[in-house]
């Protein structure tokens, strides 16, 4: 649904209902929380929450080439996929930055890719694949409005969505997916998610998706599941290290840069922004992507300056105050010299230096 250049999903009414506070968010009017991102966050990583991420993207891409294309303008070794298997990956730039980070799923063979994307970049993406693939025997079509995406995330997850679920789920590998009725609804149903908990998500008829929330929180009453919005996602995605497009990497900042290069594959040959990459490789960065803690009341945001030795080196892209761990963490660039767990550096917040050290990634890891 759209009210004015504001989009929304189709549980919109639902989450009024529910009392969420809604705000706009690419482009969308969006539930950034409902009892508030400490109770939310709680829940997830406890017990379960359910999430409304339909603002997604989703672009399909099918034909003879489907698979040469997506290699050619993704990072990863889309080879690599079977069909029922998911990788993460970026859409690449001339300059080895990110388009976006997005998710591949690899379908029945016959029936290509769908390609997941972020909100913000959906209209991007979609020109930047419908432009490549006029050099390729393929086909890129917009399949946003076919999907609603639910997702359910925590521990108590897999039995959650069992309870509904025509499929066993019990054996469905991480960046694994299946096709399934959930509740009786047609769904694609993926072992993925943005929390760093154990999950699902999915894909499901808009016209369905209103049920099909209403189920989840049934089966999940008795696993204390709670709905969940953007502000919760966004403190569990850091506390996990999970780059936010927009803030922790753009099309200023190579994969490598973001400590990514675990979905680089050079050896898979030529692809959009392969040299670039290669000779960093090679070369080394002169920046890097950390993770830190500050050990003072402030929170280090967005933008913040950051400086070592008294110089500004660098910035600061994500930060909160962790729920989980008591303490402020963050995401900043520092030269790569720098960028080592145990180094101390300052934050400039509100003119005043923080101190904080660069620490390992990532800040939670949830016991398998």
């Amino acid at each position: 649904m759209t009210t004015g250049s504001t989009q929304r999903t189709p549980l919109h009414a639902l989450h009024v209902a529910a009392g969420a506070r809604m705000v706009e968010f690419a482009g969308w009017e969006m539930p950034v929380q409902y009892t508030g991102v400490l109770d939310e966050h709680e829940a997830v990583r406890t017990r379960c929450g359910l999430f409304d991420v339909s603002h997604m993207g989703e672009v399909a891409v099918s034909g003879p080439q489907a698979l040469p294309f997506l290699q050619h303008v993704t990072c990863n070794d889309v080879a690599k996929l079977v069909p029922g298997r998911i990788q993460y990956s970026a859409l690449m730039t001339a300059a080895g930055t990110f388009v976006d980070d997005l998710l591949v799923y690899c379908l029945e063979e016959e029936r290509g890719f769908l390609v997941v994307v972020n909100a913000g970049n959906a209209a991007k993406d979609l020109s930047v694949l419908q432009t490549a693939a006029r050099s390729f025997e393929v086909e890129v079509e917009d399949h946003s409005a076919r999907y609603a995406l639910l997702a359910v995330q925590g521990p108590r997850a897999l039995p959650v969505v069992s309870a509904l679920a025509a499929a066993d789920l019990r054996d469905l590998r991480y960046y694994g997916f299946v096709r399934t009725d959930v509740d009786g609804v047609p769904c694609l149903v993926s072992r993925t998610g943005y929390t760093g908990e154990d999950g699902f998500e999915l894909y499901a008829p808009p016209q369905a998706a209103e049920r099909l929330w209403r189920a989840l929180l049934a089966a999940g009453a008795a696993h204390g599941i709670k709905p969940a919005g953007l502000a919760a996602r966004d403190t569990l995605r850091l506390e996990a290290c999970m780059a936010l497009y927009g803030n922790d990497i753009d099309e200023t900042t190579t994969v490598l840069e973001a400590d990514l290069g675990w979905i680089v594959k050079l050896d898979k040959g030529a692809f959009v922004g392969r040299e670039v990459l290669a000779r960093q490789k090679a070369e080394g960065v002169s920046r890097r992507l950390v993770a830190f803690e500050t050990g003072g009341r402030a929170v280090a945001r967005h933008g913040y300056p950051a400086r070592v030795e008294g110089e500004e080196a660098g910035v600061v892209t994500s930060g909160t105050f962790s729920p989980t761990l008591k303490k402020n963490v963050g995401l900043a660039y520092l030269p790569a010299a720098h960028a080592v767990p145990g180094t101390r550096f300052e934050v400039e917040i509100r003119g005043r230096g923080e101190p904080a050290t660069v620490v390992a990634k990532p800040f939670y890891k949830r016991e398998k």
